[in-house]
């Protein structure tokens, strides 16, 4: 992928824009998580509630250091272990996060992806992203550029091209301090 595409992603990202970028699984919307009305924005095409809360990846898990103050050794070793991958972890909301990420909850979905363009973007940025399927909420996800524009044609500030990861459905989100399984397997 040629750089000038991320300089444009990043650019994008940088002026309050929403874009849509592949994942791991499915074509993902993202936007500044400290970017009240970019996150505004990005629920209204997505229809999706305020109080649902939202994802954030990173390239590193040094990207995450403010979200991740506080966590416990054990804890932050599991954390280490699965990351970089696709595996999405609740952690306890330090109050760094803003409530329109978290929606209010007292935790925080984190990731710290493997997917070359979603942290090809993230290590431009500097920073971590929301990452959120690209669908309307009730929608099945965004499995191609095809249903991507069927969804949200005219409405994104930027698409960054590049191909899906191998997995077949959306990450597997768990709860560190619970264990419990949300999302996936």
């Amino acid at each position: 992928m040629g750089n000038f595409r991320i300089v444009r992603a990043v650019d994008c990202l940088r002026g309050g824009g929403v874009m849509a970028y592949p994942t791991e699984a499915v074509w993902g919307l993202g936007c500044d998580p400290f970017s009240e009305a970019a996150v505004m924005r990005l629920l209204a095409l997505k229809k999706r509630r305020r109080d649902m809360g939202l994802i954030v990846i990173a390239a590193s898990i040094e990207q995450l250091e403010p979200f991740l103050a506080g966590i416990p050794a054990p804890d932050r070793q599991l954390l280490e272990a699965s990351w970089p991958g696709p595996q999405t972890w609740l952690v306890p909301n330090n109050g760094y996060a803003p409530t329109w990420v978290t929606g209010g909850r007292e935790t925080l979905a984190l990731r710290v992806t493997n997917h070359p363009v979603a942290a090809a973007l993230c290590r431009a940025y500097g920073g971590g992203l929301i990452s959120t399927s690209a669908n309307p909420h009730g929608f099945r996800p965004a499995l191609s550029l095809l249903k991507l524009n069927l969804y949200f044609y005219g409405q994104l500030d930027y698409v960054l091209p590049g191909p899906l990861g191998g997995l077949t459905s959306p990450t597997p989100i768990k709860n560190l301090k619970t264990g419990e399984m949300i999302r996936g397997s």
